[in-house]
């Protein structure tokens, strides 16, 4: 690939939201175990839809796909397998797609990236947030709501925001927010004792 060449991509941020209170309240320990079940989480869910972790952000993550579809899907998936019934920390996402520059072989510029990082930044607890050309670009089975415009930080025009269902919709109403258990989503051989949160 040339370095400086134009490509379309797919980007993902994900965090854990409440990361750095938590550490605050219950050790660098404790926040160790839940981030390393966090990351062993999204490596598996990664590796199962055939893409990629770019860069791991501290308690969050950039993720890159060629194909939208694959990462949509990863993304609800990693959303969806959360379990309701733990009270760890709750994940966000925000997801868009466009093109941008590669840089140095490995990394990416260009307005698509910082997009679908502000996104995440404006996600409330477990929800997806996305530019509203996903919606347009995803099939029939990602159901999507919108949001209206956003004024997202460093990005000069208002963005029209849509949300990506990750239950039923008949169900997401009386679920707004599922805290998302990262031990739920290892592998039982790996699982780790869930660490009891407060509310951040």
């Amino acid at each position: 690939m040339i370095a400086g060449m134009r490509v379309e991509r797919a980007f993902a941020f994900t965090d854990l939201s409440g990361f750095t209170g938590f550490t605050h309240r219950h050790g660098d320990d404790a926040a160790r175990e839940v981030l390393r079940n966090f990351r062993g989480a999204l490596r598996n869910v990664v590796d199962d839809h055939g893409i990629r972790v770019a860069k791991w952000l501290g308690d969050g993550a950039m993720i890159v796909s060629v194909e939208l579809a694959s990462l949509v899907d990863a993304v609800k998936e990693l959303h969806s397998r959360a379990d309701s019934s733990t009270d760890v920390l709750p994940i966000r996402t925000g997801l868009t797609v466009g093109n941008v520059i590669v840089f140095e072989g490995d990394d990416y510029i260009g307005t698509t990236v910082n997009m679908a990082a502000r996104l995440c930044d404006e996600a409330d607890n477990n929800e997806i947030l996305a530019h509203a050309i996903v919606a347009g670009r995803s099939g029939p089975d990602v159901t999507t709501q919108s949001l209206g415009t956003r004024y997202l930080r460093g990005i000069g025009q208002p963005v029209e925001v849509v949300r990506i269902v990750t239950l039923d919709p008949r169900e997401s109403d009386r679920h707004p927010t599922r805290v998302a258990s990262m031990h739920s989503l290892q592998p039982k051989s790996t699982r780790l004792r869930s660490i009891p949160a407060n509310n951040s």
